[in-house]
């Protein structure tokens, strides 16, 4: 497909939050690194009554408040005359009609685009029919893509049908389903980590390793998505995407290439070695909580059951992982803000040092502590000095900070925007995958929402979450733990 063609972002819901605090952000630092097509324009849509110079005020108000880098307002202005605004109405074919007229004028001559909906997930089928029906979806003259923002679906019925709906209109190489959490690059370094250093990838597997554990924590309770968040909880939120995604990158085979097709069908299998987890098996794998005062958040149901905190307990029933659990947990309003995958390495075979009767010695770990203090941590013991056999556990550390630079790390939407604009697909969701998660949490969400089972456990916030999260863990004999302050620490 053309590269050297012109290229047209548009983006539908472009008086939205997400556009104003990430893509164009996201965009404008790519253009300062000169990393977007030598011709590039950005058309904003939305029903909001703005015209191009106070929506380009709007966008500009908008860097003052939510950029990570330096502004430059000589570069602002030379990105700024490539944006414009048209108000119209979704719902509206003859907008649609309208809309390409005004796109075909303004480009003047072929063109690529890329169509961004940040919009209710409800208008994606209806909006990308409209542009099929207008002939914008075709590839006759310059590559036509479409980037669709999480969720894909609340069910596996509805992500289906979603699927099927807009593979009406377009081919799945056309569509690029986003997870921001792909486009961490702490979150893209799982693959690196694994894969570009051979000292780990001989013991990434069930001889060696004891278990996984994959922490998604926010401090923070609903807060104004109160609303929304209460006809969905945790397992919608958070579990079917982020944590499914940290999950296949920690668990997948090698895969031959990293392209989109042996990347995304690596991932893939993984998700279909999983065993589902159903009926009364539901309460034993799982736990769901509700923190203290969730029902007084204003717009949450009184009496509300929605989960804010779960744990999952999944197994992989393939060659590499038999027998290692992996312990999934995620919630809202708890002791810290951290997103982190903890791999614990099984304990010695043979125990020759003299230790205290009843104790054992402390099993290796490594971190990879995604957010907020990016980098890795490797946890083994080592002998204290002027002992006769005394260990005590030490860490080495890595710090992207500390290695890189504080302001080395760009936004995720940065990546994932470039790739779109470039058509690498490899950080961004298939339809397959997207079914196949959602085949894994439909189980447990029926047992939850019809069964009440298991029940409900309320914790205070600013914990780690109900007893029941550490009860799950201690059926096994293990124990969860969390980085602080570059030590690890038992929850």
């Amino acid at each position: 497909m053309n590269n050297s063609l012109p290229t047209t972002i548009v983006i539908f819901g472009a008086s939205g939050d997400l556009t104003q605090r990430k893509l164009i952000p996201s965009l404008f630092s790519l253009y300062r690194k000169d990393r977007l097509p030598e011709k590039f324009k950005i058309l904003g849509f939305a029903g909001s009554k703005y015209n191009d110079e106070s929506f380009r005020q709007h966008l500009r108000e908008g860097l003052d408040k939510f950029a990570s880098f330096e502004f430059d307002e000589t570069k602002w202005q030379a990105f700024a005359k490539n944006i414009h605004y048209q108000s119209g109405d979704y719902q509206e074919p003859g907008a649609f009609q309208t809309f390409h007229d005004f796109l075909r004028k303004w480009e003047d001559g072929p063109a690529n685009r890329l169509f961004y909906m940040a919009i209710p997930p409800h208008l994606f089928p209806s909006v990308i029919e409209k542009l099929g029906a207008t002939g914008q979806t075709e590839e006759n003259a310059g590559w036509r893509r479409v980037v669709i923002e999480k969720p894909f679906g609340t069910d596996l019925a509805s992500a289906k049908a979603l699927n099927e709906e807009v593979h009406r209109t377009l081919q799945e190489s056309q569509i690029y389903r986003i997870d921001h959490y792909l486009g961490k690059e702490t979150v893209q370094n799982i693959l690196m980590f694994r894969f570009a250093n051979t000292i780990f990838e001989p013991l990434w597997n069930r001889n060696y390793i004891d278990h996984v554990q994959i922490t998604v924590a926010e401090e923070v309770g609903v807060g104004h998505r109160a609303g929304y968040y209460d006809g969905v909880g945790v397992l919608r939120d958070m579990f079917q995407n982020h944590l499914m995604q940290l999950l296949t990158l920690t668990a997948m085979e090698p895969p031959a290439s990293f392209n989109a097709n042996a990347l995304r069908n690596e991932k893939v299998k993984v998700l279909s070695s999983i065993e589902p987890i159903r009926g009364e098996a539901v309460a034993y794998n799982t736990v769901r909580g509700q923190y203290k005062g969730y029902c007084d958040e204003p717009e949450v149901a009184e009496n509300s059951t929605t989960a804010t905190f779960a744990v999952v307990r999944f197994l992989i029933d393939n060659w590499r992982w038999q027998g290692v659990p992996f312990y999934l947990r995620s919630g809202k309003n708890l002791a810290d803000k951290c997103t982190q995958v903890i791999i614990q390495f099984k304990q010695p075979p043979h125990q020759m040092f003299p230790i205290e009767s009843g104790t054992r010695m402390t099993p290796n770990a490594l971190v990879l502590f995604l957010q907020p203090d990016e980098g890795m941590h490797l946890r083994f013991e080592a002998k204290v000095p002027d002992t006769v056999a005394k260990m005590r556990s030490v860490d080495m550390e890595f710090h992207y900070a500390d290695e890189f630079g504080p302001m080395s790390i760009p936004e995720a939407y940065e990546r994932l925007l470039l790739d779109a604009l470039q058509g690498d697909a490899a950080l961004f969701t298939r339809a397959d995958e997207v079914e196949m998660a959602w085949s894994l949490i439909d189980p447990i969400l029926t047992n939850w929402e019809t069964d009440q089972d298991p029940p409900l456990a309320l914790y205070e916030p600013g914990t780690w979450g109900p007893d029941e999260a550490s009860a799950l863990l201690a059926k096994d004999g293990r124990h969860w733990m969390h980085e602080e302050a570059g030590h690890m620490l038992e929850t």
